[in-house]
């Protein structure tokens, strides 16, 4: 090569090759040095990501979020006042559409906050929100919260701030989303930005509602305490603040005792917040007494027993939190339940024709009644009795929860045994046809240790061995205390929730005294639980409401789908020993005066302080029960003695009334048979009465069999009565027995059906059918 000639160099694109294949030689060693030492790593570093990739993920997510609330922000506008703000009334409806009646015009008026006691102001704070002076309109935990709820299907529970309460009453429609839970905090943070305190206070205390048809803190100050709000104390402030979580519980003029005990300790609670706040001193928080309360007055458009559906309805809503009662409170809604007019007047007509038989003494008007009637295949409320004028009596007693069951609680004992395959003392499968020893006051075996319960039956009869059937007819508590012992305690309670009883049923708690009905479910409960066994052990928990709308929009409701509380053979056994109770041998003979095929229970409670009738046809399911109470001091009055006569039973003025309107109710519709399928079994031979000691005997075999509902099952022949074993009580009782009084032990014959006069006997506290 001359001088002066350049070196050749290799051609431009074999370079930019060669440095293509050096950076995938690079990339490829080092994603094998990164698999390398993450084998090397131990199995936990492998399973779970690395710091990085949590913090991009949590950074990306946030940033997602930050990026939706402010777009959510930029777009979302404060809206006008929307229909709540508005006067309207609420329109309930049959199901055939007739009117039932409307809430009325909505009792609203607003004040300027200078016009409204500070004292109102402090509880509300204390109530509702303590950091309502110092947010900017939302509570981020509150929103988590409320969103989580939303999503998992709870509703929209809490954590609201008074000024999200207020944009939803006065704002914002109540649709029940996420979407517009929202815009709820969105619009908050612009009003919270746009308003004083003091005007968002106004707003709010001026658009609460309070109950009462009282909306806004003037009505509310008058319908409770017949003052100015201006004049509210500080008692009366702290109990309408407490209002305002639940209006219709916490009246305690209406309320049950456990819902008086439950407003006085909310009352407690705003009050010991206040004095937290340091808007009362010790000495003042100290000296505060409950206040005393005007009664309610008629609130227009639901005299009569109107207002008493339109209160099942409205509960079915809120419970359900398909409302909450400031959205439904409003106004402006079109609610048809599920009430049929038939059937609703023809229960009206039965308690006042019944009722017109009782003695014209002068505690008998003190005598007050609740019914509800279900259909067993829906699930829907075709009827209820609350009281004979809501106007004047404004408090629903067809769906109190203060009346013990007593016997018609029994069916659940023997759905508990059935449904477990449960055996006696002595290892024998209970049936109906298992015998048991009947005697009064024989201590049941089996309990927990250190429980002991020897139970009265009706009278102190004593029956001997007799049949689980049989001892159903006559209500005979030794028997079925002993079953449920012998079921599990444990197992009747769940019983009675699988066939629809509320879980929080008072005084249901798993005791020996649950077996003969301590529990106090209302009468709509015991409808919606005995349709389950009418239903083949279907469970379709009793709903009032078909269609909602407001504006024109429909809105969605909750679907009620059929859920297998028993197998159908449990659920035919406890049918077919139910009608039993309806025939001329059982305490329920009265309702053999409808001519239908029809089961149920008698009960009469301790101290005769309640007696009821709960009982169905295939088409219908419904419960009927009558008490006693001083309308002034609210305390319970012996049946008896406000009847004038020795004790009212179960199977006389509750039995006529529901023979009174099932007829009515079931006029013109076709007479249908139960089709129950239960086992029968294949040998005859008798049981050993459960609890004693005698030898067992072989235990029988079934096959399942389609019984006849035409004709009454017949009543088992006693075999040979043995000895039984008395077991000696301990003086242990966690469960205290009813006190009883011991009279002869006599037999009374049953009444003569064709008899007006109700059945009456001896003078007892016992449990009894």
């Amino acid at each position: 090569m001359s001088k002066g000639e350049s070196e050749p160099t290799a051609p431009a694109g074999a370079d930019w090759r060669e440095q293509v294949r050096n950076a995938r030689r690079t990339r490829t060693r080092a994603r094998n040095i990164r698999k390398a030492a993450r084998h090397a790593m131990p199995w936990w570093r492998r399973v779970f990501p690395t710091w990085r990739m949590v913090l991009s993920t949590l950074l990306t997510m946030v940033l997602l979020i930050v990026a939706a609330f402010v777009a959510l922000y930029v777009t979302v506008p404060v809206p006008g006042p929307n229909a709540a703000a508005v006067s309207q009334s609420n329109i309930y409806y049959y199901a055939d559409g007739t009117e039932i009646g409307r809430t009325g015009p909505v009792n609203r008026a607003s004040l300027p906050l200078s016009e409204i006691s500070v004292n109102v102001q402090h509880a509300v704070v204390a109530a509702e929100d303590r950091t309502f002076y110092s947010n900017q309109g939302v509570d981020a935990q509150g929103i988590l919260r409320a969103a989580w709820n939303t999503v998992t299907g709870k509703g929209l529970q809490g954590g609201s701030t008074i000024t999200q309460q207020y944009v939803r009453s006065y704002y914002l429609d109540p649709e029940q989303t996420l979407e517009r839970k929202l815009k709820e905090a969105v619009i908050a943070i612009k009003v919270s930005q746009t308003q004083s305190k003091d005007a968002i206070m106004a707003g709010y205390l001026n658009t609460s509602y309070f109950g009462r048809n009282a909306y806004g803190i003037k009505a509310a100050a008058q319908a409770y305490f017949g003052v100015r709000a201006s004049q509210l104390t500080v008692g009366q402030s702290a109990y309408l603040a407490a209002l305002l979580k639940a209006p219709s519980v916490y009246d305690v003029s209406t309320a049950t005792p456990a819902h008086r005990a439950a407003a006085v300790a909310r009352w407690n609670y705003v009050l010991d917040a206040m004095a937290d706040l340091g808007y009362l001193s010790s000495r003042e928080r100290a000296t505060t007494v409950f206040p005393a309360l005007r009664p309610p007055s008629p609130t227009p458009g639901v005299g009569g027993q109107a207002g008493y559906l339109i209160d099942i309805a409205r509960r079915y809503l809120i419970d359900h939190d398909i409302l909450d009662e400031a959205m439904l409170g409003a106004g402006g809604w079109q609610i048809t339940t599920t009430f049929v007019k038939k059937n609703q007047d023809a229960l009206g007509a039965a308690v006042t024709k019944v009722l017109r038989q009782l003695p014209d003494t002068r505690k008998a008007r003190y005598i007050r009644l609740g019914a509800a009637s279900v259909d067993p295949s829906t699930g829907k409320i075709v009827a209820a009795y609350g009281g004979p004028d809501y106007a004047a009596r404004p408090y629903n007693d067809a769906t109190r929860h203060d009346l013990q069951a007593g016997s018609t609680f029994k069916p659940f004992d023997l759905a508990a045994a059935l449904q477990h395959g449960a055996t006696t003392q002595d290892h024998h499968a209970i049936t109906p046809r298992t015998r048991y020893d009947g005697t009064s006051r024989r201590c049941v075996t089996g309990l927990p240790a250190r429980l002991h319960y020897c139970p009265p039956n009706e009278d102190d009869v004593d029956y001997g061995p007799i049949s689980l059937r049989t001892a159903m007819m006559k209500s005979v508590n030794a028997v079925y205390a002993q079953v449920g012992a012998d079921a599990g305690l444990a197992d009747v309670r769940r019983a009675a929730i699988a066939a629809g009883l509320p879980a929080d049923t008072p005084d249901m708690g798993a005791t020996p005294a649950l077996t003969l009905g301590v529990a106090t479910p209302s009468p709509l409960d015991m409808a919606g639980a005995y349709a389950t066994f009418d239903n083949h052990g279907k469970r379709i928990l009793p709903w009032s409401v078909q269609t909602l709308t407001r504006n024109n929009k429909t809105y969605e409701l909750p679907r009620h789908r059929a859920v297998q509380a028993f197998s159908r053979a449990t659920a035919d056994q406890v049918t077919s020993v139910l009608k039993g109770v309806v025939s001329a041998n059982g305490t329920g003979y009265l309702a053999t005066a409808l001519g239908r095929p029809a089961a149920g229970k008698t009960g009469t409670t301790d101290s005769n302080l309640s007696a009821w009738f709960v009982g169905y046809t295939p088409q219908l399911s419904t419960s009927v029960a009558m008490f006693a109470e001083n309308p002034t001091t609210h305390t319970r009055i012996p049946l008896g003695e406000a009847a004038g006569i020795r004790r009212v039973n179960g199977g006389s003025y509750p039995t006529r009334i529901w023979t009174t309107y099932m007829a009515a109710a079931l006029k013109g519709r076709p007479v249908q048979d139960f089709h129950l399928i239960v086992p029968t079994p294949a040998t005859h031979a008798p049981r050993t009465p459960a609890g004693t000691h005698a030898s067992p005997t072989p235990a029988q075999t079934t096959a399942p069999t389609h019984e006849s509902t035409s004709t009454p099952p017949p009543s088992p022949t006693a075999p040979a009565t043995p000895t039984p074993t008395t077991v000696t009580p301990s003086t242990i009782t966690p469960t205290t027995p009813p006190t009883i009084t011991p009279v002869p032990t006599t037999t009374t014959p049953p009444p003569d059906p064709t008899s007006t006069a109700p059945p009456v006997s001896g003078n007892s506290t016992d449990d009894t059918g």
